[in-house]
């Protein structure tokens, strides 16, 4: 690519790579029957859901949860998304995207809030993990910020090379765009995931609807430019 475009991709996984918003819906759906709350739908969830995760329920309450609450919820939506995970497939076409950027002699890496112990095997399995040279998952408490594990992150992917002013983060969330802006990247946020398309517009990036939309967009990136320049 010269002098234009992206040298190295972040992919997120839940909502981007994953296709998992029937298991997120559903284990989202479990923790709140455990506090008496009603069912929610996918169109509901996209328009109200926010990182730190309490103040997506505190959305959805009318206020904070108590840290009782918390742990009740986030333990059982852990459990329910393990069991529904099992039905869910990789996002129609990722694999093959993956494969061109590698082909091309370009990285990426994959970072995810998701726990790390479970990302890896999970990962493996859809037999993707050589297209990778960092597969990173949570480590610690659920429910924060992806912004201090991104530049981490980078700051790891360094000795191969990757600088953050050439690297794009694609992921479904306003927070991937909030952590891309914090390591010093750019972001494509993808309409497909936990966000409504206006909700991700706020943000003040590009958004598309389709992965292959994404990547072309990392491609046209200049090399020079900060996260939101």
């Amino acid at each position: 690519m010269g002098k234009r475009g992206a040298s190295h991709i972040v992919w997120d996984w839940n909502g981007t790579l994953f296709h998992d918003n029937d298991a997120i819906i559903g284990a989202t759906n479990a923790a709140f029957a455990d506090l008496g709350m009603e069912p929610i739908t996918l169109e509901r969830y996209r328009a109200l859901y926010c990182v730190p995760v309490p103040k997506f329920y505190e959305r959805l309450l009318g206020r904070m949860p108590t840290d009782a609450e918390w742990q009740v919820m986030d333990d059982t939506f852990h459990r329910y998304y393990t069991e529904h995970r099992v039905r869910c497939s990789l996002t129609e076409g990722a694999g093959l995207l993956l494969a061109e950027w590698r082909s091309a002699g370009h990285s990426q890496s994959l970072l995810s809030m998701y726990g790390h112990e479970e990302l890896v095997p999970l990962v493996r399995g859809f037999g993707i993990e050589e297209h990778f040279i960092r597969v990173q998952g949570r480590v610690g408490p659920s429910g924060g910020s992806k912004a201090d594990h991104m530049v981490r992150h980078l700051e790891a992917l360094a000795r191969h090379g990757v600088e953050p002013g050439r690297t794009v983060v694609i992921g479904d969330a306003a927070d991937d765009a909030v952590a891309a802006r914090h390591a010093g990247a750019r972001a494509v946020l993808y309409t497909g995931g936990s966000h409504s398309r206006a909700s991700l517009e706020a943000v003040g990036v590009p958004v598309v609807d389709t992965l292959a939309e994404a990547v072309a967009v990392a491609k046209d990136f200049g090399s020079g430019a900060t996260a939101f320049g």
